[in-house]
């Protein structure tokens, strides 16, 4: 389980930003606050932080590198996109953030699905050719990682003359990596270590995931899945329906529009999945038990989240579980107090079902004041306070 840090800042009100929507919440993504999410998700247990890419945020690697001291075990899932720097200075950066983090560096590769952003960039090569380049990227950054000899590589986008790492990455990073179109499980099945798709119905989701197993299989590679959700989860069903409903509540339609008309001049073709869920209508969003999606009304990229209570959000999961899918990069709003309630709301129901990590949350024996240290057999029976409190 993966949760999200949200370096365009954060809101108890979706209109937060995000995917090409400006920060227009209440709690700028300052590093004392974002060292605060880097907390909780440690303490709650979860593996990494989705650390997002693009105009609309903070650079995400150097901003996980800030925080990097701010947690002593969780990993940072660090999005970056190719063809924006040079592959060996890529591969030379998460070189040296892995060892300076002793290991803790994954990235969720991106591509860049809308051309007009990535000119903004100075990149120009169409949807096609950035995948293509992707692809040539990932070939040199992987053969860096683990060629002991110099690399020389001549692609169509790219190319390296005798390029060397003094430090190779131990371990090499793990490659997260999405997309729908036919190039992007192309590229996925070639490079990635994980496919992460977003929050599709179930029967959608099986679906691609066929297809990218195929396209992995002629690769001769198998890969792992995960899915991208944000995740709103309360002790009851009514609690949650009625959070959604708020949140919901307070969006302006003005906004809505403007949001729809921007994402559908997207080239990306999950995006057009998520927008094909609710058509812009706000009106019939629970597209599959328990999965809705309006936050995919006012925001770009992962656009459901999974609505209930603490047993309902688990059913859910263990249904995409049953799936083939591993890893769950999750979110909520706001992201500070809803990793708590997902760590200690939905996590310990999954724990009892067998499908949780083992080793996730931090097990450590707390003493009450004054009456002496508590003996560890009594430890799991003693309350314990949390690595800090959000306020």
């Amino acid at each position: 389980f993966h949760w999200f840090l949200p370096t365009y800042g954060d809101s108890r009100n979706l209109v937060a930003g995000g995917h090409g929507t400006f920060m227009s919440g209440d709690r700028p993504a300052t590093l004392p606050y974002l060292r605060q999410i880097v907390a909780a998700a440690e303490h709650n247990g979860f593996e990494s932080l989705l650390t997002p890419t693009g105009a609309w945020c903070e650079d995400a690697l150097i901003t996980a590198a800030l925080l990097a001291d701010a947690g002593e075990r969780i990993k940072f899932l660090v999005a970056l996109r190719p063809g924006l720097m040079s592959p060996t200075l890529a591969a030379q950066m998460a070189a040296t953030f892995q060892w300076q983090s002793h290991g803790r560096l994954a990235l969720n590769v991106v591509t860049g699905g809308e051309s007009r952003e990535q000119r903004a960039y100075g990149d120009f090569l169409d949807k096609e050719g950035r995948y293509a380049r992707a692809d040539e990227f990932l070939e040199v950054v992987r053969g860096l990682w683990t060629s002991p000899e110099p690399l020389s590589f001549h692609g169509e986008h790219l190319a390296v003359v005798d390029s060397v790492l003094a430090r190779r990455p131990d371990p090499v990073p793990p490659i997260f990596f999405g997309g729908s179109s036919a190039a992007g499980i192309r590229v996925a099945a070639r490079h990635a270590d994980t496919y992460l798709t977003w929050g599709e119905p179930p029967a959608a989701v099986a679906e691609k995931l066929d297809r990218v197993r195929a396209a992995a299989a002629g690769n001769g590679r198998t890969l792992d899945y995960g899915i991208r959700l944000h995740v709103i989860a309360r002790d009851t069903s009514e609690q949650a329906w009625a959070e959604a409903e708020r949140l919901l509540a307070g969006v302006d339609p003005a906004d809505v529009e403007r949001v729809q008309r921007s994402l559908a001049a997207s080239e990306s073709e999950g995006q057009r999945r998520m927008l094909d869920l609710h058509g812009g209508r706000a009106d019939s969003l629970e597209i599959a038990p328990n999965l809705w999606a309006g936050v995919g009304l006012v925001r770009g990229g992962a656009g459901t989240a999974l609505v209930g209570s603490h047993e309902e959000v688990a059913d859910r999961i263990a249904e995409y579980a049953d799936l083939g899918l591993t890893h769950f990069v999750l979110s909520g709003y706001p992201h500070l107090e809803e990793a708590f309630t997902f760590g200690e709301g939905v996590l310990p129901v999954l724990a009892r079902r067998g499908l949780r990590t083992p080793g996730g949350a931090r097990e450590e024996i707390v003493s009450v004041p004054f009456a002496g240290p508590a003996d560890t057999a009594s430890a799991d029976t003693q309350p314990r306070e949390p690595a800090f409190v959000g306020g």
